[in-house]
Parts: structure tokens; sequence; C-alpha cells
């Protein structure tokens, strides 16, 4: 009489599942490995071939050896032996704190996911809700840039579009590096962040080990040359106006550059204006002292229905909301030219001193960045509604305002791209945006800013107050 084992049924699927896990592991993951590798490969050949700043192969090192790298760093070391004593702790807590943060800090670059799918996916997205604009930029300046120079963005901060935007704006010219808010850690999108290369930052963290792992990775990544992008202002501005520069970065950047020998930093400066912001309610929200905190089923309610109407639009009447969003690039700022031309050399310096000199630096930067933002048409209509305050003024009356204001920006240099010919059909369309926002009123066809959105207009306008 044969002898036969019976097993639960749980027992059963729980063998199967292991065994097709080994099968897997053993059989097919090295040949997907293998294919991965030869896309890889196939992709860093043909974008090579193409970008004026090459990728660094500080961002195609493997990740574990890159922590490991930061974990090792003499000054993380210190900072770890410092913390453990002030905290009472065990020397072993507080490297493990130390590798926990720089896990968390430390990008792991996918070339294929940064140029196949992100460039994809964010020229999409810009394209499906703006007319994508790039004004100034001129190729040979990046072309002209030092072999192995490290390459920063520097721009102001207006929407989280901005990630987006200069990303697919840039992806034929370089790959960018971003530091990235704490907002971006949820699971799937900080794993695909990390894959096109960001870096996650605790925004105001007063942890000094946690500074000074940050400050050693940005160092590490600016002397490998890899291209980065900063906002100085540290955050999105809430009024439209620029905010002032954060130094944090730029110090990470500069404290131990030492411009007789180290490889330059060249700083390109951004600026980036929309016809519509995203975020313009919730931002302009903020000013706000007694407004209540909105709940997180708002805010996931709100989005899934923005995006559903926006969805919802044709490609017309998507361009006429949303409009325009433009990008322009000023001229490069060496870091050694101006520490020869002002005779400073920030690593010699303590750390007062040395701060006075970057928030010099910055502001240089900051007007630079300031000088190339784009003026868009919603900006100068903006203006022209604020400027005549409550009174009622015919369409043809605020046009024929905006296209003095028009000429006379143009007279002053400010970085303007709308030709005389098209001034009638641009200043129609954005005063249609804005009627159509509810932000301009109607009435016996004179048009005056509604009082309830005049925070919303001085947003706009603020923009291009500086000029």
């Amino acid at each position: 009489m044969d002898n036969y084992i019976t097993l639960p049924a749980w027992t059963f699927f729980v063998l199967v599942l292991f065994a097709a896990v080994m099968v897997l592991d053993r059989f097919l993951m090295p040949g997907l490995r293998w294919v991965l590798k030869k896309r890889v490969k196939k992709v860093m050949d043909e974008v090579s071939s193409r970008l004026d700043i090459e990728i660094r192969p500080f961002q195609l090192t493997r990740r574990q050896g890159l922590i490991d790298q930061l974990v090792f760093d003499d000054q993380v070391i210190n900072a770890v032996k410092l913390y453990a004593a002030e905290n009472d702790m065990p020397m072993a807590v507080a490297q493990e704190k130390a590798k926990r943060y720089a896990s968390e800090i430390v990008p792991a670059f996918n070339a294929y996911i940064y140029f196949r799918f992100g460039y994809w996916l964010a020229r999409k997205f810009a394209r499906l809700i703006y007319r994508v604009r790039v004004g100034f930029f001129d190729e040979d300046e990046l072309k002209n840039i030092p072999q192995g120079a490290s390459v920063v963005f520097v721009m102001n901060h207006r929407s989280n579009m901005d990630y987006i935007l200069v990303s697919f704006l840039v992806a034929e010219k370089t790959a960018l590096s971003y530091a990235v808010g704490e907002w971006a850690r949820i699971w799937p999108l900080q794993t695909l962040i990390k894959a096109m290369g960001a870096f996650f930052v605790r925004r105001n963290s007063g942890n000094p080990l946690y500074r000074k792992v940050l400050e050693r990775y940005v160092h590490l990544a600016t002397r490998a040359g890899v291209c980065q992008a900063v906002y100085p202002e540290g955050g999105l501005t809430t009024d439209g106006n620029m905010r002032e520069p954060r130094l944090g970065f730029l110090d990470y950047m500069l404290r131990d550059f030492h411009p007789e020998f180290d490889k330059d930093i060249i700083f390109v400066p951004v600026g980036i204006n929309y016809d519509r912001v995203l975020e313009d309610r919730s931002l302009t929200r903020k000013l706000d002292p007694e407004a209540s905190k909105r709940s997180l089923w708002f805010v996931i309610k709100t989005t899934l229905g923005f995006m559903y109407k926006t969805l919802l639009l044709s490609r017309k009447n998507r361009w006429s909301r949303f409009g325009y969003a433009s990008v322009n690039f000023g001229p490069p700022v060496s870091v050694k030219e101006y520490c020869d031309l002002n005779s400073i050399d920030f690593s010699k310096h303590a750390s007062e001193q040395r701060f006075k000199h970057v928030k010099d630096l910055a502001d240089v930067l900051m007007k630079n960045i300031g000088d190339v933002i784009p003026v868009l048409p919603i900006a100068l209509v903006s203006e022209i509604l604020l400027k005549n305050n409550s009174e009622w003024k015919s369409e043809l009356d605020l046009k024929s305002q905006a296209a003095q204001r028009i000429d006379e920006l143009k007279t002053r240099g400010a970085p303007i791209n709308i030709s005389a010919n098209a001034y009638e059909g641009i200043l129609t369309n954005a005063l249609n945006m804005l009627i159509g926002r509810g932000l301009v009123q109607e009435r016996d066809n004179l048009l005056c800013l509604n009082p309830e959105s005049q925070t919303l207009l001085e947003y706009y306008a603020n923009s291009i107050k500086h000029w």
C-alpha cells in the first residue's frame, strides 16, 4: 500500500511561492539585469555624444559606495564623535544615525530612467498644461565651460513645476541633480526622484550631525563636478517677490574651495516665470495668518479635481487657461574669476566672515537671476489692473496701457519676448484668462479687478516688480 504525505494548503502555497522566488532569483534575474545594463549602456553611449556637460563618474558610482565614502569621511567621523559625546550615546549608535542620514540623502541615479522615462514624462506634462518657451540661451556659454568644472544652475523658485520644467529643458545639455524637500519622501515617488539623481533635504533641520552629513555630500558632489540645480531662496515664494537668499548650500560648496588649485565652480543664473502657477492660491493663502490649515483629504480632493478638469480641456482651451511657462538662462558666473576680482578665498575665512562673503556672492547671483526672469503677459496685465485699482476701464484702454509698459520694459532691457504685431492677440488672451478665473470683473463692456482677487494679482505682478 502506497504512503502519501499530506500538507495543509497554506504550506503548499508557501512552498510554491518560495520555489518561484528561487527560480526568479537564480535564473530570470541575472538575465534581466544583463538586459537592463545593456539598455543603460546604450543610453549612456547615446547621450554622452550630445551632452554639453557630461555625466560624471561620481553619478555612476554604486550608491552603497557613495554612502560608505560619506560615512567614513574624516569630517563626518569627527562630527559623529562630537554628537555621541554631547548626547551621551555609544559611538556605534551615533555612527548608525550618520549612516541612516547618508542613505536618506544619497541619490541612486539611473541614466535610463532619467533620459528615457523622466525626460519623456517631464516633456509631456509640461507641454500638456503650458506653452513652454526658452528665451535667452547662449549655447556657446555652456560649451565653453572648462572641462571638469562644476556647473550649478541657480534659479528663482515659483512652483514645484520648476523641477519638471528645467529638467526637461536642459536634458539635451546635461543631467541635473536637485535638492528636494521632505514633501516628496513618499513611496513610490521618492524611488523615482532618487533614480532621477535628486537628493532629499530636511529643511530647517537643527541636527548638527545631519547638517554635517549633508554638507559633506554637497561638497563631494561639487568637487566631483556633478551638475546641480539650487534654489538660493530655499523655498517657494508666497507673495511673488524674490525671497532673500539662504546661504547654506552656497556655503557648503564654497567653504573648502581653493581658487588656486581646485576646479572651477560655474553658477548659471536661471529665471523662471508662469502665466499661471498651479499652487498660486495655496501659496498666497499662507500670507493670511488666520487661515486654517487644509486637511489632507481636502488637498487630495482638490488636486484630483484639478487634474480631472485639466484632462477634459481641449488643447485650445488648455492653452488659454494656463498660458506660457518660460525659462531664461543668464551668463555664467565663474567662482575663480569672482575670487580673483574681489581678492577672496572663502576657505581662509572663519565662519562669520565667510558668510559675509558668501552673502555678497549670493546677492550678485540673485540680481543676475532677477535680470533674466521672463516678463509674461499675465504679470503685465496684473500690473496694469492694479495700477488702475478699482476703476472700470475698457479692454482697449487696458491693452493700450500694457503695450506702453511693454515698450518701456524693452527700452530698459527687460527679458520680454513679445513682438509688436503680437500685442493684440497675447494681451486679449491674458485678459480672457483672468476673466475666466474670476480675477477680473466685466460690466457694460468695461473691466475691473475683482477686489477679492487683489492678493493673487499682486502675486503675479510682483514677479516683474524689480523692473
